[in-house]
């Protein structure tokens, strides 16, 4: 796919994209949650993308010629378990290609959780068809900030 001129490609992450990839993770999330309070440390989220996520999870990156690792997708099971974008990616059309990706690989659906701070990530996931399900107070996330599930159904 071209985005901005630049070719971008999705693809399986492999061991040499988990450094990249959390990379992405921690500055997507600094960006788009900064009121958030993350309860790992840099180190920590470098450990789990190396050794939990590409090596155990269905972790897709998106590899921009001449711009390395700029968004990250992990699937596991029927949930769409992460999706971030390095923030100069954001509005460019890449998150929509991963949900498309999601979907090709998950046809019966897809479920994700999402902060309920994060407003403009609930008007992306209802552009693309999910709705609203669950609301917590966030006493079962890591974070502790109410959160919200979201499920997609063909």
């Amino acid at each position: 796919m071209i985005i901005d001129d630049r070719t971008v490609n999705l693809r399986r992450a492999l061991p040499a994209d988990a450094a990249p990839a959390a990379d992405v993770w921690l500055r997507s999330f600094a960006a788009a949650l900064p009121g958030v309070v993350r309860p790992r440390s840099d180190d920590e989220v470098h450990g789990y993308f190396r050794q939990v996520l590409v090596p155990l999870r269905e972790t897709c990156v998106a590899e921009a010629e001449g711009g390395g690792v700029v968004g990250v997708m992990v699937l596991e099971d029927e949930e769409l378990a992460q999706l971030y974008l390095a923030p100069e990616w954001r509005g460019l059309g890449l998150g929509d290609r991963f949900v498309a990706l999601a979907k090709e690989r998950r046809p019966g659906g897809l479920s994700l959780w999402t902060f309920q701070v994060n407003e403009p990530a609930h008007r992306f996931y209802e552009r693309h068809g999910f709705e609203a399900a669950e609301w917590t107070d966030g006493s079962r996330n890591e974070e502790r900030e109410p959160d919200m599930r979201f499920v997609w159904r063909p």
